[in-house]
Parts: C-alpha cells; structure tokens; sequence
C-alpha cells in the first residue's frame, strides 16, 4: 500500500499564521511579550550574517560569469526600457509613500535603537569617496553594502576577463558555488522564520495592540494603489508608442495577471507570458524569446517600487526623517536590487536587511514586513510580469516584430 502522504503546510502559510497569531498572543499577553524578542532578534542576526556573501558572490558571478553576450540592438531596447519602467515605479513609490506615509501611526524602535542605527549625513563628495573601500574585509566585517558592491563588480569583470584568457572557469565555478551554499544558508533559517516573526511581532503588538495592524493595511494599500496608477500610465504609453487599441490590453492581461496574483512567482508565470505575447499580443516569437526571460530575471519595476516603500515604512515605523539624499538612494538602492533580484525563500528578507543597513535604518520594522510579505508579493508580481509585456510590445514595434493582425484578433498563430 502506498504511503499517505503527511500533511504539511508551506513556509508561507506558516508566516501567516505566525503573523496572526503573534499580533494575537502579544495584544492579549502585554508588555511580557517582550521577554520572547531575543528569538526574533537572533532570526535577524542569521539573517544578516549572510547577507553580504550572498550579495557579493551574486553579482560577482552575474557580471563575470560569462554568460553576458552581445544582444545588439534588441538588447539595447530591452535594457532601456527596462530601466525606464523600473525608474519611474521606483518614483512612484517615494511619492506614495510620502503621501500615504504607511509606517506612521506606530513606534516600533525605541529612541536608543534610532540613535545607533542612524548614520551620520555626508557631503556628496565624501558619500561617493565611500562608495570604494579602502579595505574589502572591512568593508565586509562593517556590513558596507555598496563598497562590497563596487569590489563585486571589479571581481566579476576581473574574474570574466580571466575565464577569457585561460579559458579556466574554476574560479567562477568557485564563486557560483559559495553562492550556492550560502543560498542554502538562507534557506535553512528562513525555516525557523515562523517562529522569529511571532516573536518580533508579539514583542510589537505587546506594546502597541492592535495598532500594529493599520500601518501593515496601509503598505499594501500603497502597493495597490501603486500598481493602479501604473497601468493607469503604462498602458496607454505603450499602446501610443506602438500605435495599438490600449481598450484591447486588459483583456490579453487578464490569463498572466490571474497567475502572477495567485503565484508570485514570475518563474512560473515565464511559459504563459512568453506565449501569450506571441499569439494574443502580436509579438514576434524572436522577440518573446529574447526579451521574455531576460526580463523575467530583470525587470523588477513592481518590485522597485515595494523597495522604496519599505524603506519608507521602515524610516516611518521609527520615526526617521529621511534625507532628500536618502530619498535619493533609496531609489538607486531598490532599482539596483531590481536587477538581480535574490530568487531562494525569503529574498525579500535579504532586500530589506540590506537595504536597512545600507541607509542607516533600524530593523525592528522587519518584521511586519516579512509577515505581509506574500500579500505584496501579489502586487510585485503582477507589475512585473505585465510589464515584461509591454517591454517585449515595445521592442517588437521598434524592430518591426509586431503584427498587427494578431493583436487585433484577424488572425491566430501558435507559438
């Protein structure tokens, strides 16, 4: 007889329950649920330790891993919009995030928490003098993200132009390796997430109620409203660049929107969408080929913006008043992220750990975070993928790989 296979239930539903039911246990225990932080706290710190290896050896292999090729004109159209949607998502969110303002009506750190997180401003010269490190493991033992960045990106050319000459890919193979164990890392403690964020959260609503509720309804509104406005201006761009009826878009959106809502994962969405953009949207199968995984991997406009917002909320949540500089870089931060967006289990996690630590912020706020963090997965998720799509049209329509027929429906193709 076959086995009965367990029941189990995803680290996601895990999270929501471990969401609900801290909010829960810490408005009805009170202030002892602050007895139960240590264990969040010591998620975190796992969390953090490994943040800076996984971000070096990632971009360290992705620029020199020799899997850059020369894409041409294609590739520079791709590029190009990709940054342009990602720029203005990112825009987008500091300008929601100031008028919604999703993180005040809560305190989550205290003032001695603020003071050791905050960093001192700098001139520009000075900020972008500390942008090169002077001492790579220093940099690292200090948790310097963008020095450690800037030193990843030399490594990778360095590493390429190796590769290159010695035709010798074992020191990429090294890197893609220790990136892959250091994977497995987050993986493992992202197991024990359930329990840091029910701590974390206990700790929170012990002090704050049901307050904690509010700000978390307020992040995700931000990202709805977010993707709205979007489409509200993607849409009708794309559909003017490409001279196209934009009234036909929703519906050719509806199959992949339905999918990237229900799954948050563009992965898994990559055969839909790539299909549909050849038989509903006109485009040319070279051209959905091309730009459909690339911009899978790299277009994160969606995801740009939730960045931003977090950030804000984070600054919010523990009452900091962010610089027009910080602004500033919380726009390039998010966007740079967006292009190599960390695909394991929690790589959300990853984002706003780094993201905190490289604009001063406390990480107290993480938690209510990571505990909506399906919810605006959701959101992300479907500005991405739609998006892809109106990358691929505009492409298609620049190189003259976008037949009308089939987006008006006179004829059918297969893909």
């Amino acid at each position: 007889m076959e086995k009965s296979k367990k029941f189990t239930l995803s680290l996601t539903t895990q999270i929501l329950i471990a969401t609900i039911g801290g909010i829960l246990f810490g408005t009805f225990v009170g202030e002892w649920a602050a007895n139960l932080k240590f264990i969040g706290d010591i998620f975190i710190r796992l969390i953090q330790m490994s943040v800076v290896l996984l971000v070096m050896s990632a971009v360290s292999v992705a620029v020199g891993g020799g899997d850059s090729q020369d894409v041409g004109k294609m590739g520079f159209h791709t590029f190009k919009w990709i940054v342009f949607f990602t720029i203005i998502s990112a825009g987008m969110g500091v300008a929601l995030s100031l008028f919604i303002k999703p993180g005040v009506g809560i305190e989550i750190a205290s003032s001695e928490q603020i003071a050791n997180a905050q960093v001192a401003s700098a001139s520009l010269q000075d900020t972008l003098l500390g942008f090169v490190p002077t001492n790579i493991i220093s940099a690292m033992a200090e948790s310097s993200m963008v020095p450690c960045i800037v030193f990843s990106l030399f490594f990778g050319v360095a590493m390429g132009i190796y590769t290159k000459e010695t035709k010798n890919s074992n020191m990429v193979e090294w890197v893609r390796g220790l990136n892959a164990i250091i994977t497995n890392i987050i993986k493992i403690v992202m197991k024990i997430a359930p329990v840091g964020i029910f701590c974390l959260l206990a700790n929170v609503a012990g002090s704050t109620g049901f307050a904690v509720i509010v700000p978390m309804i307020k992040f995700l509104g931000l990202l709805l409203v977010g993707d709205l406005l979007q489409f509200l201006i993607f849409i009708p761009m794309t559909a003017a660049i490409c001279k196209v009826n934009p009234a036909k878009l929703p519906k050719k959106f509806a199959k992949m929107s339905i999918m990237a809502l229900t799954t948050t994962s563009g992965a898994i969405c990559l055969p839909t969408k790539m299909e549909d953009e050849v038989t509903k949207f006109g485009i040319s199968r070279k051209v959905a080929d091309f730009t459909g995984p690339i911009t899978m991997s790299m277009n994160s406009c969606g995801a740009a913006m939730c960045y931003v917002s977090a950030i804000f909320f984070m600054a919010q949540s523990t009452n900091i008043t962010m610089t027009t500089y910080q602004m500033g870089m919380a726009i390039v931060l998010s966007c740079l992220m967006c292009m190599g967006t960390i695909s394991v289990p929690g790589g959300s996690v990853i984002v706003y750990t780094f993201l905190a630590s490289s604009l001063g912020l406390p990480l107290e706020s993480l938690a209510v975070l990571i505990g909506i963090d399906w919810f605006a997965g959701m959101f992300r998720t479907l500005m991405n993928v739609d998006v892809d799509v109106m990358v691929g049209m505009l492409v298609a329509h620049k190189l003259n790989e976008l037949d009308y027929d089939v987006y008006n429906e006179k004829k059918t193709v297969t893909y």
